[in-house]
């Protein structure tokens, strides 16, 4: 399974992290062919790589846009695992129809894409930082795009959705760091996930490649590196920022 999300929990839990993992809850029939062919379980699999590291992994179901869902998960995540130090905000809306004019944008699709890019972040940010502020201690990554930065046409609710991410990282940033909490975001460029299979892997992915100056896709380890960078001690002095890690190809700020 080639994603961000396994990627980030597979490294913290080989940093030394306990890790909770979370997700929609996807059919099983909904699986790609190579996902059914590995026995691929979703976030039960994820879990087993996490304590095959020898350290502790909940698997939960947790729709982030859901504020009454997201609480009950925090308080449960400080029961059974003591505290809270690191968050990774990652859950995302599926690429698909809102990729359009924002003239011919369907406003349901809109607010799903907010809701679960921005609000869901929000919403998980806030349940956990209380914990944080509370314990004086924690940082908190969220997963935004270069799409924030680069605003480009016919992407007009992901990118406002994760332009949102970037702002409310800098917000709250200040706001806790007195309390000892770091925010931070992260902003992937073009990585090869099972996500952007759809798109296929022809001439048109090729030019995707030669227009990135490091001439090649991210990995979900490379967008990884990153997040144990910021959550750990050589990452202590960095809050409010948003990090571009694209292999180049956005170079503003």
């Amino acid at each position: 399974m080639r994603s961000i999300g396994r990627a980030i929990a597979v490294r913290l839990a080989e940093a030394g992290c306990d890790v909770v993992v979370t997700g929609t809850g996807r059919d099983p029939d909904t699986f790609p062919e190579d996902e059914r062919a590995t026995g691929w379980r979703d976030i039960e699999s994820v879990a087993d790589e996490v304590r095959a590291f020898g350290r502790r992994a909940l698997a939960v179901v947790c729709d982030v846009a859901d504020g009454v869902a997201v609480t009950v998960l925090a308080e449960r995540v400080v029961s059974e695992l003591g505290r809270v130090d690191i968050l990774v905000n990652n859950a995302g809306a599926a690429r698909g129809a809102d990729r359009c004019a924002v003239l011919d944008l369907d406003p349901g699709l809109w607010r799903s894409v907010i809701d679960v890019n921005l609000t869901g972040t929000f919403l998980a940010s806030q349940a956990f930082g209380r914990h944080m502020v509370a314990q004086g201690s924690g940082s908190i990554v969220n997963i935004s795009s270069i799409a924030g930065k680069r605003l480009s046409p016919f992407a007009g609710a992901y990118a406002a959705s994760k332009a949102g991410v970037q702002a409310l990282t800098a917000c709250m940033a200040q706001e806790v760091g007195p309390c000892g909490v770091r925010v931070n975001a992260v902003c992937p460029g073009v990585v090869d996930t099972s996500r952007l299979d759809a798109v296929g892997r022809g001439e048109a992915w090729q030019r995707t490649l030669d227009g990135i100056p490091l001439r090649r896709a991210g990995t979900g380890e490379d967008v990884a590196a990153t997040v144990v960078y910021l959550c750990a001690d050589q990452g202590a002095w960095v809050t409010g920022q948003s990090w571009n890690v694209d292999g180049g190809s956005v170079v503003q700020h």
